[in-house]
């Protein structure tokens, strides 16, 4: 196998009781872990007494970015699969392979001697976790490889790290670390996350406070990112253009707002192979605005005239008589937290439009929303039309929480609009994966 001099560097230097590397995203601190570490580590304590441990976000994730690498080198036969006692076999010998997002996840540990622990996006973990992993490494010969993405600066992980005191090995990688990686996506991803936090994190290595606007390149010029969808094409346009037949998915998202917010909806387009990715029309329904009080019957109706609008002028439909045989607006996803208007709008549109299919929001990590939409302008694949006014505000409105001191968080003190930011990402949040492969990798 071919080794950067960055990776042989930790190969050598990695003899200390906590060895991690820190940086940027795709800069090779994953593959020698994966393709030489940890077999080396578990097959250097075998017949020893102590656990072998796997630590993640999720078991899922452990599989991803682990075990699955790790299976393309050393065959199915060295690299098991995660069992129902959250056990894998690895070089012939048991690991444990568990989330770290809970205390509660890793109960099974709690107690027991580890000999070898492998960590996976640390900087997402739970710090209890944490905390309970350094007392279990208790034998002579127990020690730790992981790797991480950099977060905010006083971050509890970056408090350990600069911990002089303790046996650590910290590496650092930036991006132009990997010498493997085509000049080409180097240059893109440096584009796609230029003049944003994440170009000092996750390129640069940089453990950055978030400041400021979320999405700087939107907020200095909109317009750029304006769109026109039209039946076909129109002579010297003044936007980038899109035909109705070449947006092949319209999903609404959403937010429900209490007496003092609002509800806003938001319908997003796909075109095919989720290249592009537009806001197709936003509504933000103040109960202020509104002679009296918006009741679920009252919302519902809002609604449908919101869902109708946009069938009217984006939908692509082929009906049979009165029955709709195919309609491109597809779903809507609106927020969990609402169950009983939630399930309002449901009856209420599995009425009136019965082809349309009404879920739960997954409410999936609001960070990870935040990054995929930033790197979707970076790409130059996210667009808005004139109809998204509402959705235009609250992109160029939105800014990191300054008060907060240990984390990312984006500023919901009600002086901006984050129900149209949240009911938009609904419409994304299940295929963040297709539409930016990199959003969760370390």
């Amino acid at each position: 196998m071919q080794l950067s001099k960055k990776q042989n560097e930790y190969i050598v230097n990695a003899t200390h009781r906590w060895n991690i590397k820190s940086g940027a995203v795709r800069s090779g601190k994953s593959y020698v872990d994966t393709a030489f570490v940890v077999p080396f580590r578990i097959r250097e304590r075998t017949g020893k007494p102590g656990l072998n441990v796997i630590l993640g976000v999720s078991k899922e994730s452990i599989e991803r970015n682990v075990l699955q690498p790790m299976r393309e080198i050393y065959t199915e036969e060295l690299i098991g699969q995660i069992n129902n006692r959250n056990m894998a076999m690895v070089c012939g010998e048991e690991v444990y392979c568990l989330g770290a997002e809970k205390v509660s996840q890793v109960a099974k540990i709690q107690g027991a001697s580890i000999k070898y622990c492998y960590g996976d996006e640390i900087a997402k973990w739970n710090k209890e976790v944490f905390q309970m992993l350094k007392s279990r490494l208790d034998k002579p010969y127990s020690c730790f490889d992981g790797a991480c993405n950099p977060e905010h600066p006083t971050h509890w992980l970056k408090e350990f790290l600069d911990n002089d005191e303790l046996d650590i090995y910290l590496q650092r990688y930036t991006i132009f670390d990997n010498p493997f990686l085509p000049q080409e996506f180097v240059e893109q991803l440096c584009k796609e996350y230029e003049g944003t936090i994440y170009y000092d994190r996750l390129i640069l290595g940089l453990w950055k406070r978030a400041e400021g606007a979320i999405y700087k390149r939107f907020a200095d010029n909109p317009e750029k990112f304006r769109c026109e969808v039209l039946e076909g094409p129109a002579d010297n346009p003044e936007h980038k253009q899109f035909r109705k037949n070449d947006i092949v998915s319209i999903e609404i998202g959403l937010d429900f707002g209490g007496n003092q917010s609002g509800h806003s909806f938001v319908a997003r387009g796909y075109t095919d192979d989720y290249r592009d990715v537009i806001g197709i029309m936003s509504k933000r329904v103040m109960a202020k605005d509104q002679e009296k009080d918006i009741d679920s019957n009252m919302l519902d109706q809002l609604f449908c005239d919101f869902v109708q609008e946009v069938i009217d002028k984006y939908g692509v439909i082929v009906k049979h008589g009165d029955c709709v045989e195919y309609c491109n607006v597809e779903s809507v996803y609106y927020d969990n937290a609402e169950t009983v208007l939630g399930n309002s709008i449901r009856n209420a549109i599995e009425k009136k439009f019965p082809w349309i299919v009404v879920r739960k929001a997954k409410k999936a990590s609001i960070i990870d929303r935040i990054r995929c939409t930033v790197r979707l302008m970076g790409a130059g694949r996210f667009w808005i039309t004139e109809d998204c006014k509402s959705l235009q505000t609250a992109l160029s409105d939105a800014v990191w929480n300054k008060d907060v001191k240990d984390k990312d968080e984006r500023l919901d003190d009600g002086s901006t609009d984050i129900d149209s930011l949240d009911a938009f990402e609904y419409t994304i949040e299940r295929d963040m994966r297709d539409l930016i492969e990199e959003v969760e990798n370390v």
